[in-house]
């Protein structure tokens, strides 16, 4: 949780809200892989990549 405090007053301070939807968009990018490593999905997940 320090983390995203760091990281929001990082944001805050150096007003680089335009880092915003590239971490979530990084984050949500990796949720994906990793919940279909293991399934049937991830031979073509590994596809677009």
């Amino acid at each position: 949780m320090e983390f995203l405090k760091d990281l929001w007053g990082f944001f805050r301070k150096y007003r680089k809200y335009w880092l915003v939807p590239l971490i979530i968009m990084l984050l949500l990018l990796g949720l994906i892989i990793i919940l279909a490593g293991g399934s049937a999905v991830a031979p073509f997940i590994y596809t677009l990549f």
